[in-house]
């Protein structure tokens, strides 16, 4: 019902997935109606981002947010905690222009959020309700979001690798819990076969096998394997809700996406941005709509 931020300030350290640089993060309590801000630290002056689809300059393997000549990438799997755990506001400082990738997976960010407590706020928290369909195809790759009492994900992918083929889940409602427990924990993954055309184009530089499900043309090459026999698609939900947390307000509606991916889900963001007639801005606890024009503004702000 209420806003929601952490108690306490809590750091970490790690290497970034695609630099394979050193970072450290740090989360800090934030008040009401602020919301998620990236703040660079070790530009001078600090330069803060605000965790918005506005500020997305790169969807290429992960997603980078930018302003100005700053830009911070790889921000979906900390985002994806964030919003999965139901957190408002947050101020992120990171000393470089990537966060840690940690294991590959959300759990690091979720088990850091719980470290430092959740503190629900005085302000109640603002909810999407989608009112009619939205949807974006491209091929044979499609991604919608329908009316829905709560927030679901339908999600498959496939792939032609004997490891993944076609797989697909079904989640709702999704709420903090199960996101925590089914979803937060799948690493990112990638195919040995594309590892030297990924280092020569800059990326993947800090990627290994404790921090990526590496596949070859027949296997997990993992010695310890995966930790579901679906854990590829739902990254892929992980990916989702670290997007959707772009649009700085939760979500009250039922994706389904056929073969998604991060270009995917910021071009469901922005149709939602585009059709304001599609969908409601209410405060939760509340059926009754806030005023469209004042909220709308907010949102493309």
């Amino acid at each position: 019902m209420f806003q929601r931020t952490i108690a306490e300030k809590v750091s970490c350290t790690g290497v970034g997935l695609h630099s394979g640089a050193p970072t450290q993060l740090t989360l800090h309590p934030a008040r009401a109606g602020s919301g998620v801000v990236f703040v660079r630290t070790d530009l001078g002056p600090p330069v803060e981002i605000p965790a918005r689809s506005s500020e997305v300059v790169s969807t290429a393997l992960a997603t980078t947010l930018g302003r100005g000549d700053a830009a911070v990438g790889t921000v979906e799997h900390l985002l994806a905690a964030i919003y999965g755990l139901g957190i408002d506001n947050l101020r992120i400082e990171v000393d470089g222009p990537e966060l840690p990738v940690m294991d590959g997976s959300a759990a690091p960010f979720v088990y850091l959020i719980r470290t430092a407590g959740i503190f629900e706020q005085r302000e109640a928290r603002r909810l999407l309700r989608v009112r009619r369909k939205i949807e974006v195809v491209d091929g044979d790759r499609r991604i919608s979001v329908e009316p829905s009492r709560d927030f679901r994900v339908t999600y498959a992918v496939d792939f032609d690798h004997p490891a993944i083929r076609r797989q697909q889940l079904v989640l709702g409602p999704l709420s903090p819990e199960r996101f925590e427990h089914e979803i937060s924990a799948a690493r990112t993954f990638g195919f040995l076969r594309e590892v030297n055309a990924l280092w020569d184009a800059g990326f993947a530089r800090g990627g290994s096998l404790d921090n990526t499900v590496v596949l070859d043309d027949e296997r997990v090459v993992n010695p310890e394997g995966l930790r579901w026999s679906d854990e590829f698609v739902r990254h892929k939900v992980l990916d989702l809700c670290g997007d959707l947390a772009l649009l700085g307000i939760a979500v009250c509606g039922h994706v389904r996406a056929e073969r998604g991916g991060h270009e995917m889900h910021q071009r469901l963001v922005s149709a939602i941005l585009a059709q304001p007639d599609a969908w409601t801005v209410e405060l939760a606890g509340r059926r009754r709509p806030m005023p469209r024009v004042r909220w709308s503004e907010i949102l493309r702000a």
